[in-house]
């Protein structure tokens, strides 16, 4: 209630007054991607806050760096309250309190997805930007060309082995996607273009039983009993000639520089397919 009626009272009085041209100081994000983004590149003491899903491991790659902030719940009353000069949204975060935060007169920073390697490379440059952190940005992407560099060039095979993404209901994000992207950088050719799918869909068994692929690779499990998981465990997968490969969505959910670990675990198991 003290919270609801402080926000009540900051609309009456209307909008806060927006911050300076300066780098902000106290940053909140109610995003997982951007929570990890702001995490490798805000300047000491400047990230406040960030969404609770940065501590979940199952979702986070920074899982354990994201205890020392403290979370939001992601509502327009709470993050108010942090008194924030930035805050830090994707663009699907929900679109209400995103609203009525510009409606108090606090910026909110959107970050779409990322949806390529190129996106990846992009978002730590608009989140240097955003943050007044433009040279750290600069030089967290010269890294990670350098790592992917490395990685293209590393000792492979001259062909290209077969994967398919292939997850609970036979989800595959298509060709076209930052996993799709990441598969093709580790080496492999992706079954999706194959399927015409250059965006997300859904893989018949039948399908992939007859495509046989090199390397099937699968989504994590989050510990539970599903039907959605059952196809996972289909005889029919046990017939496969190829390798299998498990990858957690926090691989490559966001578009963070450990994408390029991704990138690194699928290019060892296409040595050993390849083999």
């Amino acid at each position: 209630m003290t919270r609801t009626f402080a926000l009540l009272l900051a609309l009456i009085a209307g909008p806060a007054q927006t911050a300076p041209a300066a780098a902000a100081q106290r940053v909140v994000s109610m995003n997982l991607c951007t929570d990890q983004l702001a995490m490798l590149l805000a300047a000491p003491g400047q990230l406040v806050s960030v969404s609770p899903l940065a501590s979940d491991p199952v979702s986070s790659v920074m899982a354990e760096q994201a205890k020392a902030y403290s979370a939001n719940s992601g509502l327009a009353e709470d993050i108010y309250l942090l008194k924030p000069d930035l805050v830090l949204a994707g663009a699907f975060t929900g679109r209400a309190t995103v609203a009525m935060l510009e409606r108090l007169g606090i910026p909110v920073a959107i970050f779409p997805p990322a949806a390529s390697i190129a996106d990846v490379r992009q978002g730590m440059l608009d989140m240097g930007r955003a943050l007044g952190r433009e040279p750290q940005a600069e030089a967290m992407v010269a890294d990670f060309d350098a790592r992917l560099s490395g990685l293209a060039s590393g000792p492979g095979h001259a062909s290209r082995p077969t994967a398919a993404a292939y997850a609970a209901n036979g989800y595959n994000p298509g060709r076209s996607s930052l996993s799709g992207e990441i598969i093709e950088a580790a080496g492999f050719h992706n079954l999706a273009g194959d399927l015409g799918m250059e965006t997300a869909g859904f893989v018949p068994l039948e399908a992939l039983v007859m495509a046989d692929p090199d390397l099937v690779i699968t989504g994590d499990s989050y510990g539970y009993t599903t039907r959605a998981e059952e196809i996972l465990r289909h005889p029919a997968l046990a017939r496969l000639t190829g390798g299998r490969q498990p990858m957690e969505d926090r691989d490559w959910i966001c578009g963070l520089p450990s994408v390029l670990d991704a990138v690194e675990r699928l290019g060892a198991a296409r040595q050993e397919v390849g083999r």
